[in-house]
């Protein structure tokens, strides 16, 4: 129980140094982990431009649908065929 209490409180570059070297240690630069919010708000604006990106093109995609019946039914009413 003691060494358990021991290993976990040494800091973490002491417990495992091979994830330091790999670039955990970059995640916590600055002290406030601006580089993994940044990171994160990175990742979301993608995520929000994708999701509008996709309702714009469903969208077009239903207007374009409306707009073709639209065009049947007035094409049917005259009772002409649409060029």
């Amino acid at each position: 129980m003691a060494m358990r209490c021991a290993l976990t409180s040494l800091p973490a570059r002491l417990r495992c140094p091979a994830a330091v070297a790999s670039g955990t240690r970059r995640l916590l630069s600055g002290g406030k982990g601006g580089v993994l919010k940044e990171e994160e708000r990175a990742k979301e604006t993608v995520y929000i431009q994708k999701m509008e990106r996709d309702r714009q093109e469903k969208h077009k995609k239903q207007l374009e649908k409306e707009k073709a019946e639209a065009e049947k039914a007035k094409s049917g009413a005259d009772g002409k065929k649409p060029e």
